[in-house]
Formats: C-alpha cells, sequence, structure tokens
C-alpha cells in the first residue's frame, strides 16, 4: 500500500496556521479538529515547520504559562521530514521510527498533498493484513476442496 492510497481514503485536507499563531490558538485548533498536529506555512504557503501537542508540552515544561504566548515560529520542528504519494506503509513507518515522529506532511513537486499521521499508517496496515489473512483462508479452503476432490 502506498501513501496515496491512504490519502485517498482519509482526504487531502490539512489544517495549517501561520507561523505568527500563538500555542494557544494552535491548542484550540488541534482540539476543534481533533488532530494532534498542524503545519505551519511561511507567507508564501510553504512548509516552514509543524507543531504537536507534544511541542506543545515540551514548550509548557520549559516555559512554563510563558509558553501559551509563544509564536508557532519560536516552538515548531524545522525542517520537516516529509513524504510522497509514491512511498510504501513500509518506508514511512520505518521514517517515523526512526525520526520518531507521529505525523508526515505529503507533498508532490514540493506542493502539500495531505498529512499522514502514525494511527493512518497503523489504519491501512491493519487493513491490509486483513485483506491478506482473507486471501490466504480462501486460498487454503480451496486448495483442501481440491484435495478432497480428487482423493
Amino acid at each position: 500500500m502506498q501513501v496515496s492510497d491512504i490519502i485517498e481514503q482519509k482526504g487531502s485536507r490539512v489544517v495549517s496556521i501561520k507561523a505568527e499563531a500563538t500555542l494557544s490558538e494552535i491548542a484550540a485548533v488541534l482540539k476543534k479538529e481533533k488532530i494532534g498536529a498542524v503545519v505551519v506555512l511561511s507567507s508564501n504557503d510553504e512548509i516552514a515547520g509543524i507543531v504537536s501537542e507534544r511541542d506543545i508540552v515540551r514548550s509548557i515544561a520549559d516555559h512554563g504559562e510563558r509558553a501559551w504566548s509563544l509564536s508557532a515560529g519560536e516552538v515548531m520542528v524545522s525542517p520537516v521530514i516529509t513524504c510522497d504519494p509514491e512511498n510504501s506503509t513500509s518506508d514511512i513507518m520505518d521514517q517515523m521510527l526512526q525520526n520518531q515522529i507521529r505525523h508526515l506532511p505529503v507533498t508532490l513537486d514540493g506542493s502539500l498533498v495531505g498529512i499522514i499521521s502514525i494511527g493512518d499508517v497503523v489504519k491501512a496496515v491493519h487493513s491490509e493484513l486483513n485483506w491478506m489473512t482473507r486471501v490466504l483462508q480462501d486460498h487454503v479452503v480451496t486448495s483442501a476442496g481440491w484435495a478432497t476432490d480428487e482423493a
């Protein structure tokens, strides 16, 4: 399965913010959208960074109450690791594990076309494993049927 298959199933909508948004505003967006990260866009709508729930927690631990007024530009992770629609789920699982990240923006020719979360990957792999299990079970049943016909 490829990233493009996941994007096709979940949709290509990406929630983004500008670098000037405060952590308080970002937290409100994450809650409203029921998501774990937002992509930070530059003034010319290019990917500048990413802010996740984890980044917010770290900022609070480092700065206390003052963290809520920090901007996305001050706490975002940058540069952002991305993937492209042709990457396999195996490739992006490796990327996520090696880099200890939970969200990968999807780009095509430098343009943002989606975002993949670790939950999306788990769901896709689970679906793929269920499909393979059904195919193998059907194969075993069919093979067993043929074997009894020959006896």
